[in-house]
């Protein structure tokens, strides 16, 4: 996704997906040290290469926030597992997952939101491309999620 958007002179959004890419393999570390402190067996499935191309910005990102939704289905399902299974290092180790989850789905949408706003505008685009750039594109965002999860955590303690 970072290279198409890169190949599209889109330098700020190529920035944030190249981010977002660094940061899954660190959310993937993190479970990885997880199990094995807990001695069990880490098995690495096959991937497929990713889709190289889109129709627009706004079809990437679309994609983006199916692939969202897939992970946070995919975290819940762990979770339910865990519970089931009264695995409650499990599920303390998702509970972090889980608000993470909350923010990636948010910036998600309020990208796309603005994608949908700028619409054809080529003008609009290059702005929003700018804010990734300068890194304000997701201030209003990172502030909200930084509410919720004092709130969360003040409920915790």
């Amino acid at each position: 996704m970072s290279i198409w958007l890169r190949e599209k002179d889109l330098a700020g959004f190529s920035e944030y997906m190249l981010n977002k890419s660094n940061e899954e393999r660190g959310h993937a570390s993190r479970m990885i040290d997880y199990l094995l402190d807990c001695d069990e067996q880490v098995i690495l499935p096959t991937i497929q290469s990713p889709q190289r191309a889109w129709d627009s910005t706004q079809a990437l990102f679309d994609q983006v926030l199916v692939m969202e939704k897939a992970v946070t289905a995919s975290i819940n399902h762990l979770y339910t597992l865990a519970e089931a299974d009264g695995e409650r290092s499990a599920s303390a180790m998702l509970d972090w997952f889980v608000e993470e989850q909350i923010q990636e789905e948010a910036e998600a949408r309020f990208v796309l939101q603005r994608l949908r706003l700028a619409g054809d505008n080529s003008a609009a685009l290059l702005l929003l491309d700018q804010q990734f750039l300068d890194g304000t594109a997701l201030a209003s965002v990172k502030r909200a999620g930084n509410r919720y999860r004092g709130a969360v955590g003040k409920g915790t303690e």
